[in-house]
C-alpha cells in the first residue's frame, strides 16, 4: 500500500495540486488522467521518489519493490536485448553478474563461500527462471526470440522503449509506475500488456491517453484536475460519466441554494418595512448568509478542448486511391508485397497491423514520399489529399524559429491576420502562444498546429498516420468529433482501438499473411476475428449509450409547453392572491392595534367586544403564518418551473 498525505506540488506561482490524501492499495490498477501539464507525470515521479513534493508525505512499506518505466535507453545501447530486460531484477542480475565474474577468474582464485552466497541469492529470488520470464515478456511485446541476443542499438526507438518496458515487468515488482506504456506498441502488444496488468497482483499506476486501454485495465481512475487529485472507482467510461454527473450535481445543489436565497430575498424586500415582519425578515437575512456560505466554489477545470473543423474544398471522383500490386522492401526485409486495394469517395478506412509491417510505408508511397519497388499507388480525379505524418514534429522542427502564426499564414497569405488568429485560437493557440517558434513546440502542440493547417487547406482526403500520438484525451475526443463531421474521405493508421472503433467503416489489416480488406466497423471486424476483448467492450459501450439515453431529457411538446405556461400563470395568480391576503390580514391587525392603543377604548368597550378582538388578532396572526408558508411554497415551485 502507498499512502499519500497532504501532498502538494507547486512550480512558482503555478499550483498543480495541493492537500491530496489518497491510498493506493494492492490488487488495484489506477489510471492517471488529466490535461497535458496538469501534473500526472509529476505525481508519478513523486511516488517513485524521483521528484520532491512541495508539501505532504508519501509513505511506502519497507523493502517494497518499485517498477518504474524510464525513457532513457542510451545507457544500454551495447547490451544484448535479453540482458537489458533481465537487468530489471537488480538483485538477481547483480548476483548473476558477480557469479559469472567469479567463475571467469576461478583459475586464479575461487571463493567458494562467495559463490555459495551468490547461489543462495539467485535461488531465493527464483533467478534461474528470470531469463525465460524476460524472454516471454519480450515476445509478448512484439520482440521475437531470434533478436534477443542482438544489441539494443539494432532496434528502432519505439522497440527500444518496449525493451525498457519489458525490463520493468520482468523485475517482479510490487508496484508498477508506468508513464504512457502503450506508446509505440501495436494493437497486439497492447492487448498482451492489458492481460499482463489484469493478472498483476500488486499495485499499478498508469498514465495513458488510450481510452480502451484504461477501460480494459483500470479498477480506478485518478483524475488530476481542479488543482487536486480525485479517485473514482471503475474504469474510464464510468469515470467519464461520473465526473460529469458530480459536476452537474454540485451545480444543481448551488442552483437550489441560489433559488432559496432568491426566495428569501424576495420576502425580505417585500416585508422588511412592515413592523410585524421585521423580526422574521432579519431571520431570513441570517438564513441567507448561512446559505451563501454553503455555496460550493466550483474551480475552473484544467481540461481544454480544441475545436478541429475539417471541410473539403470540393468532392473527389468516385475512385480516390487505386493501389495495384504494390511492393516495397528495405534491404532484405519485405514490408509490402502484392498489395492491391481501391479506396472510394466517402470511405473511412483504418489501416491496422503490427509495427514494422508497412502501414506507414503504404501511406508514404501514396503521398509520394517513398518510391515503391513495384506496382503503383495513384490518386483519382480531383483528389487533394491532406497528410498528417507520424514524424510531423520533426518536419516542423525544420522550420526552426519561424513563429506558429507565420507558419500557418504561409498557407493562406491573402487572408487577414484575424483569419489566421481565429484558426489558431480554435486549436488552443492564443496570446503569446502564436509567437512560439514551431521548432520548440511539444508533440501535442505540433499536432494541433498541423491539424489547423489542414482546416485552412480543406483537403478532400485526409491521410493520417498515428494522429493520436502526443495528444491528450481531450484533444483525441475533439479530433474524433471533428473527423466525424468531416464530409470527405478518411484514410488513417492507428493503434488506438477507441479511435478506430469511433471512426472506421472499413478495416484494412496488413499482416504477414497478406491483406485482409474488411468492409465493416471495428467491432464487426473483431467479431469476425473472434477477438476475446469484444464482449467486454461491446457491453461497456452499450451500458454507456443506454445511460446517456436514459439521462437525456426530451424537449417538451407544444401541448406540454402550453400546459406548462398555464401552470405558471396559475401559480403566479395564487401567489399574488396570497400576498394580498397577507396584506389584508396585516392591515386588519393594524386596525385592532390602533383600537387597543386608544386610552379610552377599554373604558368604552364591553368585555365581550375586547375578547372578540383579541381572538380575531390571534387568529389573524396564525392565518398570516399559514399564508406565508403557502407563499414560500408557491415561490419555490415557480422557481423550479424556471
Amino acid at each position: 500500500m502507498i499512502a499519500v498525505s497532504g501532498l502538494g506540488k507547486h512550480f512558482g506561482p503555478q499550483t498543480l495540486f495541493e492537500d491530496v490524501s489518497i491510498q493506493f492499495n494492492p490488487g488495484n490498477r489506477y489510471g492517471l488522467v488529466g490535461a497535458n501539464g496538469s501534473g500526472k507525470s509529476t505525481l508519478l515521479k513523486i511516488l517513485a521518489g524521483d521528484e520532491l513534493p512541495s508539501a505532504g508525505t508519501v509513505s511506502l512499506p519497507k523493502r517494497i519493490k518499485l517498477g518504474v518505466l524510464k525513457q532513457d535507453h542510451f545507457q544500454f545501447e551495447h547490451n544484448a536485448i535479453l540482458e537489458v530486460a533481465m537487468m530489471g531484477d537488480h538483485t538477481v542480475w547483480a548476483a548473476m553478474t558477480a557469479k559469472e565474474e567469479l567463475l571467469a577468474n576461478a583459475h586464479e582464485h575461487f571463493d567458494a563461500d562467495r559463490y555459495a552466497e551468490l547461489e543462495d541469492v539467485i535461488l531465493a529470488h527464483n533467478g534461474y527462471a528470470l531469463e525465460a520470464r524476460a524472454g516471454e515478456i519480450l515476445e509478448g511485446l512484439g520482440i521475437p526470440t531470434e533478436v534477443h541476443r542482438q544489441p539494443l542499438s539494432t532496434l528502432s526507438g519505439g522497440f527500444k522503449l518496449r525493451v525498457l518496458l519489458a525490463q520493468v515487468l520482468a523485475a517482479g515488482p510490487d508496484v508498477l509506475l508506468l508513464d504512457e506504456p502503450t506508446n509505440h506498441l501495436d494493437i497486439l502488444s497492447i492487448r498482451w500488456l492489458e492481460k499482463f496488468l489484469v493478472g498483476f497482483t500488486g499495485t499499478a499506476l498508469v498514465v495513458s491517453h488510450d481510452h480502451r486501454f484504461l477501460d480494459n485495465v483500470c479498477t480506478h481512475i485518478v483524475d488530476v484536475d481542479y488543482e487536486t487529485v480525485t479517485v473514482y472507482p471503475g474504469n474510464y467510461s464510468y469515470f467519464d460519466q461520473a465526473k460529469v454527473e458530480n459536476r452537474e450535481r454540485r451545480e444543481q445543489e448551488n442552483e437550489k441554494l441560489e433559488k432559496k436565497i432568491a426566495t428569501h430575498q424576495t420576502f425580505v424586500d417585500r416585508f422588511k418595512a412592515k413592523a410585524t415582519k421585521a423580526r422574521q425578515a432579519q431571520s431570513k437575512v441570517r438564513l441567507m448568509e448561512k446559505m451563501a456560505e454553503e455555496l460550493v466554489a466550483l474551480p475552473q477545470s484544467s481540461r481544454r478542448y480544441p475545436n478541429f473543423k475539417f471541410q473539403q474544398r470540393r468532392p473527389t471522383g468516385k475512385d480516390v486511391l487505386i493501389v495495384e500490386d504494390l511492393a516495397k522492401s528495405y534491404g532484405d526485409k519485405k514490408v509490402l508485397e502484392n498489395v492491391t486495394l481501391t479506396i472510394r469517395r466517402g470511405d473511412r478506412v483504418a489501416i491496422i497491423g503490427p509495427n514494422g509491417i508497412g502501414k506507414s510505408t503504404l501511406l508514404k508511397i501514396a503521398m509520394g514520399e517513398v518510391k515503391a519497388d513495384a506496382g503503383k499507388a495513384e490518386w483519382g480525379y480531383e483528389v487533394y489529399p491532406g497528410y498528417f505524418a507520424q514524424d510531423h514534429k520533426e518536419v516542423l522542427a525544420e522550420s526552426g524559429r519561424q513563429s506558429v502564426e507565420a507558419w500557418l499564414w504561409e498557407t493562406c497569405p491573402l487572408e487577414p491576420i484575424g483569419f489566421v488568429r481565429a484558426h489558431l485560437g480554435a486549436v488552443l493557440f492564443s496570446g503569446d502562444d502564436v509567437k512560439k517558434g514551431v521548432g520548440s513546440l511539444s508533440g501535442g502542440e505540433a499536432a494541433r498546429l498541423v491539424f489547423s493547417r489542414m482546416a485552412v487547406e480543406k483537403p478532400n482526403v485526409l491521410v493520417l498516420d498515428e494522429p493520436t500520438n502526443h495528444l491528450d484525451l481531450e484533444a483525441i475526443e475533439a479530433l474524433v468529433r471533428g473527423l466525424k463531421a468531416y464530409d470527405g474521405t478518411l484514410i488513417f493508421v492507428s493503434h488506438d482501438r477507441w479511435f478506430v472503433s469511433e471512426l472506421a467503416e472499413r478495416i484494412v489489416e496488413i499482416s504477414p499473411r497478406g491483406i485482409n480488406d474488411f468492409k465493416g466497423n471495428y467491432e464487426e471486424y473483431l467479431l469476425a476475428c473472434g477477438d476475446d476483448h469484444l464482449d467486454a467492450e461491446a457491453v461497456l459501450l452499450k451500458v454507456k449509450r443506454d445511460k446517456a439515453k436514459d439521462k437525456a431529457k426530451p424537449a417538451p411538446t407544444p401541448a406540454e409547453e402550453k400546459e406548462l405556461q398555464k401552470r405558471r400563470r396559475d401559480l403566479e395568480r395564487r401567489r399574488d392572491e396570497t400576498t394580498q391576503a397577507v396584506e389584508k390580514a396585516e392591515a386588519r391587525i393594524g386596525e385592532i392595534n390602533e383600537a387597543f392603543c386608544d386610552p379610552t377604548f377599554f373604558d368604552r368597550a364591553a368585555r365581550g367586544e375586547i375578547q372578540k378582538l383579541e381572538n380575531e388578532q390571534k387568529a389573524l396572526k396564525e392565518k398570516i403564518e399559514s399564508l406565508m408558508a403557502e407563499w414560500e411554497r408557491l415561490e419555490t415551485e415557480l422557481g423550479e418551473l424556471g
